[in-house]
């Protein structure tokens, strides 16, 4: 790492860094995320290449290797980040994209179908015209509101994202 002004690698203050991960992950932890995850999503965001391996996210957060692996294994099911090999080597590389929320929202459409799925059953089940078949219903009608709002959200997304941070 390169040491510039002030002598700081990359331009950057670890401390402020450190505090920046820490209090992010923390928000996520509020919003439901594991906290192991939470703290790796945190350090890969906040790096410049978006990408680190085990021993670096390790090291960086005073972490185990098994912590790691264990908040990274979550973190890829959820589609938020992505495993590579580094070139000519064994180790593992873990990334993060800039369109790893949309590539979240999107990847839980399939859930979100078996929910609705599930859902239509409940009001069969239940009847359509009981209490909870009428709970069941609104509640598989929210689901298939908020499905379609996200189809029409994510592409408003795309042509946004693209006039801010694509080159052209």
């Amino acid at each position: 790492m390169s040491e510039t002004a002030g002598g700081r690698p990359g331009g950057r203050d670890a401390e402020a860094v450190s505090k920046f991960v820490e209090s992010f992950a923390a928000q996520l932890v509020e919003a439901g995320m594991q906290r192991m995850a939470a703290r790796v999503f945190a350090a890969l965001l906040s790096s410049d290449e978006g990408v680190l391996t085990s021993a670096e996210l390790g090291e960086q957060l005073r972490i185990s290797p098994a912590a790691v692996s264990g908040a990274v294994r979550y973190l890829a099911q959820a589609h938020m980040v992505s495993r590579e090999r580094e070139p000519g080597s064994r180790r593992e590389r873990y990334r993060v994209h800039g369109d790893q929320w949309y590539e979240a929202l999107t990847s839980r459409d399939a859930i979100v179908k078996r929910w609705e799925g599930a859902l239509r059953e409940g009001v069969l089940s239940l009847g359509p015209h009981t209490p909870a078949g009428r709970r069941m219903a609104e509640t598989l009608a929210f689901f298939e509101f908020v499905e379609g709002e996200l189809v029409a959200m994510t592409e408003r997304w795309r042509v946004h994202r693209a006039t801010l941070f694509e080159e052209g």
